[in-house]
């Protein structure tokens, strides 16, 4: 955080992010009654400096935490799969995974995978998908499609007969539609919680 805000400041940042990090700051009025303020025009006065020092940013309808303050800290260092090593106490910058994976655009939704017929190449049951709505899928992209009225999550591809999709599981054949094949969308990663 900037060292040329006050301890004061720096207590209301903090109120501020750990409350509405992921969202668009409410009214004054919202924000006084939840941290217990008796004056609105101190909420004013604070969210007037944090703006001014670039702690916030606006759509011109809406006021919001800036995204380099929102989410873990990015260690500098790589860590390996392999035999355990020291990591550097080097931290290069906060990320989001909200921004990485533009969660926050109203043309992406995440939805849970159910099934294992992409674990070849790393999505398995359980897991979280962002996806991109649009129809507008390259070959070998990672798509969301709605195959004979279904869901499924697959690999697109195309050949001689037309598009199909081709599960990451060679347990499974690929799909081939027999009425009709639409993208929802495209794949941008995936979440994953290792420890439930």
């Amino acid at each position: 955080m900037k060292d040329d805000l006050t301890e004061k400041q720096k207590e209301f940042f903090i109120k501020l992010y750990e409350t509405f990090a992921q969202k668009a700051l409410p009214s004054y009025e919202t924000i006084k009654n939840t941290f217990g303020y008796k004056s609105k025009n101190s909420i004013k006065q604070y969210i007037k400096i944090l703006k001014d020092k670039g702690f916030l940013t606006s759509d011109n309808e809406n006021l919001y935490i800036k995204s380099e303050y929102i989410g873990a800290k990015l260690a500098s260092s790589y860590i390996k799969a392999g035999f355990a090593s020291i990591i550097d106490d080097k931290i290069e910058k906060r990320i989001s995974f909200d921004a990485i994976l533009n969660i926050n655009n109203p043309s992406t939704f995440v939805f849970k995978v159910s099934g294992d017929s992409m674990t070849d190449i790393g999505i398995f049951d359980g897991d979280y998908v962002a996806i991109k709505k649009t129809n507008d899928a390259k070959i070998g992209d990672v798509v969301l499609a709605v195959v004979d009225n279904e869901f499924t999550l697959k690999t697109y591809k195309k050949d001689e007969k037309g598009p199909y999709l081709k599960p990451e599981n060679k347990e499974y054949p690929i799909i081939r539609p027999k009425n009709s094949l639409s993208i929802f969308g495209v794949a941008l990663g995936i979440m994953r919680k290792i420890n439930q």
